[in-house]
């Protein structure tokens, strides 16, 4: 702020007298809870005197000059006058204090009021459209400031947030309960004039409605906040070391819509391993049994190694490329948060899961029986036909879980250029596997004479 200052006295060409350069600073009042105000004192070239310079809240400003109440009522029409205009007001007052022993609280000096600054802090391009994202997305937004209560307002109704005009003060803070907090800090969405200590008392609050909280900040007095958060998000640019150590996330840019492109991002990721979770329990469910039904019903092998590591060049790309790469579904942020003790993989998932993977095994099982008996194919061809419609039911599992949302023809719309890869790879692999005599008898597919027809898999079905 005090740079804000000196760029406006140097933009307007204040006189220059009104510039001390060679003063010196011995000793600085600092902010505090019973105070929001803070003094510098400063020693002048002659050593004859002390010059105290404070800024503040205008009501604590008002408080250390003893303003009488006439002053008092043009100040507060002043103050209610910028502050509609949605201006961060500080109060300036200075004192002259000749003594040796500087006093130990601010109070002590006799203040002369300076005047009211007005800052104007425009809203950031995007930040409605991202507070609407994080509405639709069942995210609550807090505004917490230090301002007047009137300007967090009209802030508030600026960038859109809910029951602007319902504002808790720092005061009336102080004296409410644990109980009256948690139950307020619903449906109140600013907080003004609010010290740095009772910051972590709102997110301990918002952490008692069993809600996950990610708190910004950028100051000292921020740590203890961004360390209670269970994500704390300090500001990179003009973020302090002790922010930044306390907390989670550093955002580079400073900039709240990254905020809600982080938790599109975050829901994407997890949407993904989820959907690679129900990909991987559905795929295993054919193998397994296709290794182990007929064992016991007492037929010959249908898989063997050499099919296990050919499905398994599958399954890790499908897992670790394919379906990472998914874009997210289109109600990704219109969802609202997912259950603290919800599971990754939950009773649905599984049960979904199973149903999949025994639909290829009922399809892979019924393709071997019906080759082997009823088209008289060898034991070799019919092991063929059965690899094949595990395969392509592998490819159908990919697709399946590509979206929990859109229907079929929409998800083979969206673009995945990893899966397409991985396809082209796995159809020309087994086409290879298949027809090329050499690859046919490595896999047990053939004697070497006859080769497996795909066609078979068309007459079956």
């Amino acid at each position: 702020m005090e740079i804000a200052v000196k760029k406006l006295a140097d933009d307007r060409r204040i006189d220059k007298t009104h510039s001390h350069p060679n003063w010196t600073m011995i000793r600085e009042y600092p902010l505090s809870r019973q105070l929001l105000s803070m003094s510098r004192v400063w020693n002048s070239p002659d050593h004859q005197h002390h010059i105290i310079a404070a800024k503040g809240a205008p009501e604590a400003i008002a408080d250390l000059c003893h303003l009488p109440k006439d002053k008092m009522a043009v100040l507060n029409e002043a103050i209610q006058t910028l502050a509609a205009k949605g201006l961060r007001l500080l109060g300036v007052a200075s004192a002259k204090f000749k003594g040796s022993e500087l006093p130990e609280i601010q109070h002590d000096f006799e203040f002369e009021f300076a005047g009211l600054l007005g800052y104007a802090d425009p809203v950031r391009e995007g930040i409605s459209e991202s507070i609407d994202a994080c509405y639709s997305a069942g995210i609550q937004v807090i505004m917490i400031t230090g301002d007047y209560p009137i300007t967090a307002s009209n802030i508030g109704k600026s960038i859109g947030l809910r029951n602007p005009e319902q504002v808790i003060t720092g005061p009336e803070l102080a004296k409410m309960s644990a109980a009256e907090l948690k139950e307020r800090i619903k449906t109140v969405s600013v907080f003004a004039r609010v010290v740095p200590e009772q910051k972590m008392q709102i997110v301990d609050a918002i952490k008692a409605n069993n809600q996950i909280v990610a708190m910004t900040g950028d100051g000292v007095n921020d740590a203890p906040a961004l360390k209670s958060a269970h994500i704390g998000i300090a500001m990179g640019k003009r973020g302090t070391d002790v922010a930044r150590e306390a907390s989670a996330l550093v955002l580079l840019d400073d900039n709240f819509s990254s905020i809600v492109t982080a938790i599109r991002l975050g829901r994407r990721i997890f949407d993904n391993l989820c959907k690679a979770m129900d990909y991987i329990i559905a795929v295993h469910i054919p193998l397994a049994g296709l290794a182990l039904v007929p064992i016991l019903l007492g037929f010959d092998e249908i898989l063997y190694p050499t099919h296990i590591v050919f499905l398994e060049l599958i399954i890790d790309p499908a897992c670790s490329v394919v379906l990472e790469a998914e874009l997210e579904d289109p109600d990704v942020m219109e969802r609202p948060p997912r259950d603290l003790n919800k599971h990754m993989v939950g009773l649905s998932n599984l049960l979904a899961a199973f149903f999949q993977g025994v639909s290829i095994l009922g399809t892979s099982l019924a393709t071997y029986y019906f080759a082997l008996t009823r088209f008289g194919r060898t034991t070799e061809q019919s092991n063929a036909c059965a690899f094949a419609v595990l395969i392509l039911g592998n490819i159908g599992l990919i697709m399946a879980n590509r979206s929990k949302t859109l229907w079929y023809g929409q998800v083979l719309l969206r673009p995945n250029k990893p899966m397409l890869i991985v396809f082209f790879i796995v159809i020309i692999s087994l086409f290879s596997v298949l027809y090329i005599p050499f690859m046919s008898k490595l896999f047990h597919f053939s004697d070497g004479e006859t080769l497996p027809f795909i066609t078979d898999i068309c007459m079956i079905f």
